[in-house]
């Protein structure tokens, strides 16, 4: 899906963007509200995301203007600093779909924006399959299958496995990992994660004779890495 971000914090577009391309969105960062009204007039978006306080043209403005101009469906996620519930209830009331509090966690994100985007557009997403050569990922169902054959996994192994697979070649960092497939608020034991990479490993067979390499990175997470035959 193509999804337009807007917020005047290059540090938050990025990490919004980062974590909606990883989960296999298409993103389009704005860095004002003018700037992204420009676009909204030229181009199609499945979803807006937009930060609520904004210099130079305010998220209730592009909101408003986006729920005159644009189809009544397009799913809009507005994010804010304020936990106040004023601050929420105006972002609501002007026609927003759900919102975030800042910091912006990674997990929530893409189960936030899936979510609306399920509600949005229910027949794209009946039984949503990314192909990754012999490996497919049924994001809805959980189901995935190795060269037509079901393979038994546990959610946290698909979602594990989906996102190295996403991540093709790219070292994870385990903070990523862990805030991606568990999110931030759950501690979990160091052991954990590395019992479920290597539960992945084993049941996806990714070693190096199948074209596959799911190795650690020292002191810093794992990668997943496709080998040349």
């Amino acid at each position: 899906m193509r999804i337009a971000v807007l917020d005047d914090d290059r540090s938050q577009t990025d990490l919004v963007c980062q974590v909606l391309t990883a989960a296999g969105h298409v993103c389009h960062p704005f860095m004002s509200g003018k700037e992204m009204l420009n676009q909204l007039r030229r181009e199609l978006y499945d979803m807006l995301v937009i930060d609520w306080q904004v210099p130079d043209l305010s998220g209730a403005e592009v909101l408003r203007w986006a729920r005159e101009k644009l189809p009544p469906t397009l799913p809009v996620l507005f994010m804010t600093s304020r936990s106040g519930e004023d601050d929420i209830v105006a972002g609501l009331a002007a026609g927003a779909d759900d919102y975030m509090i800042k910091p912006i966690r990674r997990g929530e994100l893409v189960a936030r924006v899936q979510a609306l985007l399920r509600r949005a557009y229910p027949s794209q997403n009946a039984v949503e399959q990314i192909q990754f050569g012999n490996y497919t990922f049924e994001s809805r169902t959980g189901r995935l299958t190795v060269a037509g054959a079901d393979i038994e996994v546990t959610q946290k192994e698909f979602d594990l496995a989906l996102l190295f697979f996403r991540n093709l070649g790219r070292p994870l960092s385990r903070a990523y990992i862990l805030e991606a497939v568990w999110s931030r608020d759950v501690e979990i034991p160091s052991r954990t994660m590395d019992t479920h990479v290597s539960r992945v490993r084993s049941k996806l067979q990714l070693r190096p004779e199948n074209g596959f390499r799911l190795a650690p990175v020292y002191s810093y997470g794992y990668r997943l890495e496709q080998i040349s035959s």
